[in-house]
């Protein structure tokens, strides 16, 4: 019994091992770009992942985007990129993120930060777009994604449904709205539907 139980704990080990496998940077690189527009992709600034799980810079980039590449510990793809002028709020985010802090305690840490003028805020609409798919839908061998899924989010700090004339809640597919309205994480958001 002892010995069936050490093997199942070496299968478990091994398939953990496996769903966790990082990928080699260029293939990163490329997953993680496919949430920005083509033109803008080979500039883009990438963070991804080394063998020990740990976040780090894959590529410096050249223009205004900052890209995310998929985490290899949660399920499913999910890639974005971002507005560089967004980069103080979601490097605190990350920071905070890697100490283990939980997310509505990292929400309230950036909150007391920006009200005090520590984290600095993006001062106009700066978007980020996220791409989602499912594994079965992904080749690690070459980074590409088919039938993957879009949604924008612009962040807008502060706004609210009557300065920015958005409901705070979608009433048609894929209409614009406004989430956390009046806060510092304030923000529009568009999930188009999917086909």
């Amino acid at each position: 019994m002892k010995s069936f139980l050490f093997i199942l704990s070496l299968l478990f080990t091994s398939i953990l091992n496996a769903q966790t496998k990082v990928l080699p940077a260029e293939i990163q690189i490329k997953t993680a770009t496919l949430a920005a527009p083509e033109e803008l992709r080979d500039g883009a600034m990438v963070y991804g992942f080394n063998e020990q799980g740990e976040m780090i810079v894959l590529r410096e980039g050249t223009n205004h985007l900052v890209c995310l590449a998929d985490d290899p510990a949660q399920n499913g793809i999910n890639v974005s990129c971002y507005s560089n002028k967004l980069e103080p709020f979601m490097a605190r985010g990350r920071e905070l993120a890697a100490q283990g802090t939980g997310e509505m305690e990292k929400r309230e840490t950036r909150k007391r930060e920006a009200e005090a003028g520590s984290l600095s805020l993006t001062d106009s609409p700066a978007m980020t777009t996220i791409l989602t798919g499912s594994e079965e839908n992904y080749n690690a061998a070459t980074g590409e994604l088919t039938d993957g899924h879009f949604r924008y989010v612009i962040y807008i700090p502060y706004a609210t449904a009557e300065s920015t004339g958005l409901p705070e809640k979608p009433f048609a597919p894929g209409m614009p709205w406004i989430m956390d309205p009046g806060t510092h994480r304030a923000h529009i958001m568009i999930t188009p539907p999917k086909n």
